[in-house]
């Protein structure tokens, strides 16, 4: 007889794979780019400029205007101009036609939005081209599609728009960020002063490019470029309405306190610690492949990072061996490879910060693991992390990294992991992996978080709202919820 013989298969060896990076020779990038105001681009009223470096590769990308409290002024009063003018009095239909034709433009354009968004942010070109430029066309298609039909989104109340928004985005979905808050803005009859973030600015500058070839009336958007003391003035502008913000909660907290006693309103969305929770009857090659997706693909630079994972105690061995495999295989490198997992960190501050955390972690006593792997000698890199042997009370767990760092915990019963996940100061979302829809259920109801996954992570659709708890902000972007913050009901 025949003896038999086993064929092991080793998954955890990283292969091989030949450089495909994606050309940017299509894409144009200005060497010096103005602010966008009253449908026009024009220099900063004091002159001063900032570089955009790209953090993979330490390169200047290009200057950019730096708003001061005058540029604000012109921009708010453009756009005050423009509600009275034009935007308020249009026909719902037709402003409907200016928000559909961004989309349409959007599209057409996504391969260069992509490297863009990728040369400036770091992210790598898969999530820039699959991720966050289809996501923002299709969030101005969704409300083009809201903009004659309030009635119905408010059954028997009269929708007005809210007057002058002003919109500040961050830096790690920055066209995706923009797109969120100027279509409903729009859809709801709104004008709008946008600035983006100083580290990313350059796809807001090319979605202003867009928006003025859409032929949208000047004064209707609004792009400003700088740093804090920009944002500043737009939220403590007394002609601007309405504040949407998108950020740390520390900024957040300043923002409501400047908005006190005025009768501005306010839509926060800011920090997040989210809970990834893996049950012991969960998928688990389908779990593990949606915590790395949820952390690591992205370089922990979303709010809603699965940052905090928490595994039944009987199947934490497999999960950890599997992530640990996992891990070997991702590719840390140059973003505009079609190749590349794990693109750059933003900026070197936010990897100091992200470093700062991983020599917590190591003091506070956890155990840290990190894939064998070659960084880039040029730009902000961070190798993917695990932090095994975590505990509520470290730093690590309760506090946002906003980084590649995993921390792992193990729980026995549902109602430990309800009281684990539910510990911490922020409360923006979680996923939960089960092969039972009653623990789903059960879960959905007792975590408090804005957002809850079921064996998935990270999956966004601009017809589902968005947003958070406790520290985490207040008020929800996407979807039918999404227009409340841009209407006053009566």
């Amino acid at each position: 007889m025949a003896k038999k013989t086993e064929t092991k298969l080793d998954f955890g060896s990283k292969w091989d794979y030949s450089s495909a990076p994606e050309s940017a020779g299509h894409a144009e990038i200005k060497k010096e780019y103005g602010l966008y105001i009253n449908g026009k681009f024009v220099k900063a009223e004091d002159g001063k400029k900032f570089a955009s470096i790209s953090p993979s590769t330490d390169e200047h990308i290009a200057y950019f205007a730096e708003a001061s409290d005058k540029d604000v002024d012109k921009a708010v009063k453009a756009a005050r101009k423009a509600y009275n003018e034009v935007w308020g009095p249009m026909a719902p239909k037709e402003r409907a036609k200016y928000i559909f034709r961004i989309a349409r433009l959007i599209q057409e354009r996504a391969r260069e939005f992509a490297v863009l968004e990728s040369i400036d942010g770091g992210k790598p070109i898969r999530e820039s081209r699959d991720v966050d430029v289809p996501i923002a066309a299709n969030h101005f298609f969704y409300y083009a599609g809201w903009a004659d039909k309030l009635e119905y989104a408010f059954p028997g109340k009269t929708a007005k728009p809210v007057g002058v928004a002003g919109q500040i985005i961050p830096w790690n979905f920055p066209l995706l960020m923009a797109a969120w808050k100027l279509a409903p803005a729009l859809a709801c009859g709104n004008t709008v002063v946008l600035k983006p973030a100083e580290t990313t600015p350059l796809t807001a500058m090319k979605l202003a490019e867009l928006i003025h070839d859409s032929g949208l009336p000047a004064g209707v958007v609004n792009i400003v470029t700088g740093a804090g003391a920009t944002g500043a003035a737009i939220v403590n502008h007394p002609d601007v309405d309405k504040v949407a913000f998108t950020g740390s909660t520390g900024v957040g907290k300043i923002i409501q306190k400047a908005i006190a006693g005025t009768n501005k309103t306010a839509t926060l969305e800011l920090g997040g610690k989210a809970a990834n929770i893996i049950f012991d009857d969960a998928p688990i090659d389908q779990a593990v492949e949606g915590i790395i997706n949820g952390i690591f693909f992205n370089q922990g630079h979303v709010c809603c990072a699965g940052s905090r994972l928490f595994v039944q105690e009987n199947v934490k061995d497999i999960v950890i061996k599997k992530l640990k495999d996992r891990l070997s295989t991702l590719i840390v490198g140059d973003p505009m490879d079609k190749n590349t997992d794990v693109g750059a960190i933003n900026s070197k501050e936010q990897l100091d910060t992200i470093n700062k955390y991983l020599k917590i972690g190591v003091e506070e006593g956890a155990e840290i693991y990190q894939p064998n792997c070659t960084l880039p000698k040029k730009g902000n890199w961070c190798k993917p992390t695990l932090f095994l042997e975590a505990s509520q009370s470290h730093r690590i767990v309760q506090e946002e990294i906003f980084g590649p760092v995993l921390t792992v915990q193990t729980f026995r019963t549902i109602d430990e992991v309800i009281d684990k996940a539910n510990n911490t100061p922020f409360g923006l979302s979680a996923g939960v992996w089960t092969d039972k829809g009653s623990k789903i259920f059960n879960l959905t109801t007792k975590l408090r978080a804005g957002v809850i996954w079921a064996n998935t992570f990270n999956k966004f659709d601009p017809t589902s709202p968005f947003g958070g708890y406790k520290e985490s902000g207040y008020g929800r972007e996407g979807g039918l919820q999404g227009l409340s913050p841009y209407v006053k009901l009566s």
